[in-house]
């Protein structure tokens, strides 16, 4: 069969040819658009970081390992995902409740908008953290993890933003279209680790409105003072990993302190930040997205609940519920091993930046997990995450408030029990399988 461009007519051969020249135009402006979602090179990134004495061999590392599956574990793991992919999915439509920011942020609140993306209110001042509101987590507008429920707000819905907070700068984290729109809409100052801000001025953002911060910077904005906490984990765009920082963030207002996990593996660092910068009414803890294929860089949900004491300092002696028993990297592999260290625990005799001594702060702070329902990014089922962490929280009379997706937990409320008490639904319950239920 004759193609169109060796046709004997002119005018077939003419639409041939602009046939052609359009489809490369589409393909040029879809390459172009990929490549500024990805965000800097390393090239620009590595300006910003070279100085940092947690940059060393051209890479960000920290005191623990967060080491990804080695290339049989990586093909290991993605059979594995193929195979059990429906689990992470709902059964049944989450309910979403529509965010009603207050016009003038309040003392103490949390909105979850879903995964890690939230708002935090305190004292007076307003941060929106992680914002990712995109239908899909990826460079490729319609490839990617895709929204498991709808966005409970947009972000030209929320009246004041004083700040927007980047744990680091992976695609379910650090979103280029919600940047875009942030940048339409409120013109926010940016917060981040070393490195997110090469990100950001690709995108446009100016670097007057940037803060870049090394693990234990400090800024202050609206009167609350930021700081830039240590995480087990990794970060990158494309190819090259760990270019720019990962962290969490605590902050401490005139009357109330909150923390931010950020993504991490399970770490001594969580009670070396609790005996320096603890304890906080609130903690935002990730409890999804875990499995063993890769121990060093998530937690599960019992670890996070031991992360969170050990933050607040919750115990004699601020010892976890339980210890990261993986020791040997993806145990399947014989001969492939890591180093690892005891989760959630702070070793007697282990130095910190402070010898600042705080009360114990047991049920007395709320635990408020996220980075779950929203997207499918590992293999267990979807509610497990939240349905162990109730389970652990129980048995450690830790107080864990269970927000819907979109609804606004209003700390000023009543102490952290009232409030958990208050948010306490298994809602998930509805429109999780069978299989995915207590």
């Amino acid at each position: 069969m004759r193609s169109l461009g060796t046709s004997d007519r002119p005018t077939v051969r003419a639409l041939s040819t602009a046939i052609e020249k359009v489809s490369s135009r589409t393909r040029a402006r879809q390459f172009v658009r990929v490549m500024n979602r990805m965000g800097a090179s390393p090239a620009a990134i590595l300006p910003f970081v070279q100085d940092s004495p947690n940059f060393t061999n051209r890479r960000f590392e920290g005191e623990e390992p967060s080491l990804r599956p080695r290339v049989r574990a990586q093909t290991s793991a993605l059979i594995a995902a193929i195979r059990v992919h429906d689990r992470g999915t709902p059964a049944g439509i989450v309910p979403v409740v529509t965010a009603e920011p207050p016009k003038q942020p309040g003392e103490l609140a949390v909105t979850w908008y879903g995964h890690a993306t939230s708002v935090l209110e305190i004292d007076g001042a307003r941060f929106l953290i992680d914002p990712v509101f995109s239908e899909r987590i990826s460079p490729i507008r319609h490839s990617g993890p895709k929204r498991l429920h709808p966005v409970p707000g947009s972000i030209a819905d929320i009246p004041s933003i004083d700040a927007v907070l980047l744990s680091h700068d992976h695609y379910d984290h650090l979103d280029q279209p919600s940047i875009v729109r942030l940048e339409e809409t409120h013109r926010p100052h940016y917060v981040v680790p070393l490195g997110v801000n090469a990100h950001l001025l690709a995108w446009g953002v100016p670097a007057s409105r940037i803060t870049a911060l090394d693990w234990r910077g400090e800024t202050e904005v609206a009167g609350i003072r930021l700081t830039c906490t240590e995480a087990r984990h990794n970060s990158g765009r494309g190819l090259v990993d760990s270019q720019t920082l990962w962290a969490g963030w605590a902050l401490h207002g005139p009357r109330h302190t909150a923390y931010f996990a950020g993504d991490s593996g399970t770490s001594k660092r969580f009670a070396a930040i609790g005996a320096d910068l603890g304890p906080f009414d609130v903690t935002l803890m990730p409890v999804g997205a875990y499995d063993s294929f890769w121990p060093d860089i998530h937690m599960d949900p019992e670890q996070a609940l031991a992360a969170h004491r050990d933050v607040n300092r919750i115990g004699d002696e601020a010892h976890a519920l339980t210890e990261d028993a993986a020791g040997v990297a993806d145990a399947f592999i014989e001969g492939d091993q890591r180093i690892d260290t005891p989760g959630g625990t702070h070793e007697e005799g282990e130095r910190t930046e402070t010898t600042r001594t705080v009360q114990t702060a047991a049920r007395e702070s709320l635990l408020v997990p996220i980075h779950w329902a929203t997207f499918n990014l590992s293999m267990h089922w979807w509610a497990e995450p939240v349905r162990r962490i109730r389970r652990a929280a129980v048995e450690a009379h830790v107080p864990v408030a269970f927000p819907r997706v979109g609804e606004r937990v209003d700390l000023t409320t009543g102490d952290a029990a009232a409030v958990a008490a208050a948010h306490s639904e298994p809602w998930w319950e509805q429109c999780a399988a069978p299989e995915d239920r207590d």
